[in-house]
């Protein structure tokens, strides 16, 4: 053993050495012993806890488009994954996929897809700057929804008519729609149908429309002929020309209003020819092509 002396002190350097020694073991073994107690217990409870995800809402949600638009009426496309994988939803609930993805999303749930026809937005109106009258000027928040508060719904003399200040430009995740002329136009070939327009649009202007059609009442006024000319050069009279036209029974006026049935029109155009104010589009294709 050796024996140190400083200032007179005697110090057996050994033992404190082994006891410090002695000290670092201990402390060692207890952390390790706590990492590994630790470590299983968060194993297990790993595996207690673990959610099990199912491979057919994953496959799904791997198809779905990822927009998150909230079109299908859920937050998300997880959402919509898991509901189509449960059965809640239909394998075509959403509304951007094409029908490709439908086809392969059945064919994940092992069904068959139904086949529906392609829809598009459509904007019910044609007071464009040179056809309507404006009562004031007006100065506000560039928003429909804001716009629509004002007197009248807007400085347009029809209360009825889109404002132009683009709220649904706004929302619309696919560049489909602009403002030409004061009025907002979709671009068919661009739309998917999500929808989101539709619920922007404080006067309840824009609708889905097959595809395929060819002839759409471009007005939502609820006036009666007189009001309408008043404000609107273009705009529907309720006359009954095109419901006398129609062979189809494909035409109604609701309300002072011209109103198409898709499932019955067959596209003749003879509405469209007998119209005396040409508010009925005989081709969407011309409002894409302006765009």
């Amino acid at each position: 053993m050796n024996i140190t002396i400083i200032n007179g002190i005697l110090l057996n350097s050994f033992p404190v050495l082994a006891l410090n020694l002695a000290g670092v073991g201990v402390a060692t073994l207890l952390i390790s012993a706590t990492g590994i107690i630790i470590g299983l217990f968060l194993g297990l409870a790993a595996k207690k806890l673990e959610v099990e995800i199912d491979e057919k809402e994953q496959l799904v949600r791997e198809l779905l488009p990822g927009n998150n638009c909230g079109a299908c009426g859920y937050p998300g496309c997880d959402n919509l994954a898991q509901a189509i994988a449960s059965g809640n939803a239909p394998v075509n609930a959403c509304p951007v996929a094409n029908s490709k993805v439908h086809g392969q999303i059945a064919e994940v749930m092992g069904t068959v897809a139904q086949e529906t026809e392609r829809q598009v937005a459509f904007v019910k109106c044609a007071g464009t700057c040179d056809k309507t009258k404006v009562k004031y000027n007006y100065y506000g928040i560039q928003d429909c929804k804001k716009a629509a508060f004002t007197p009248g719904k807007g400085p347009k003399q029809c209360g009825y008519g889109c404002t132009g200040f683009g709220s649904c430009v706004k929302v619309c995740q696919f560049d489909a729609i602009h403002v030409v002329d004061g009025v907002a136009i979709v671009d068919k070939e661009k739309c998917t149908s999500c929808g989101l327009c539709i619920k922007e649009c404080p006067n309840n202007l824009i609708e889905l429309v097959p595809y395929n059609s060819g002839h759409f009442v471009r007005c939502n006024s609820k006036d009666k002929g007189k009001e309408v000319k008043a404000g609107c050069s273009i705009g529907c009279i309720g006359c009954m020309m095109c419901v006398k036209a129609c062979e189809f029974d494909a035409v109604k006026v609701e309300n002072n209003l011209a109103r198409i049935d898709y499932t019955k029109c067959t596209n003749c155009g003879k509405c469209a020819e007998k119209c005396p104010t040409k508010v009925i589009l005989a081709d969407l294709k011309e409002h894409s092509v302006s765009l």
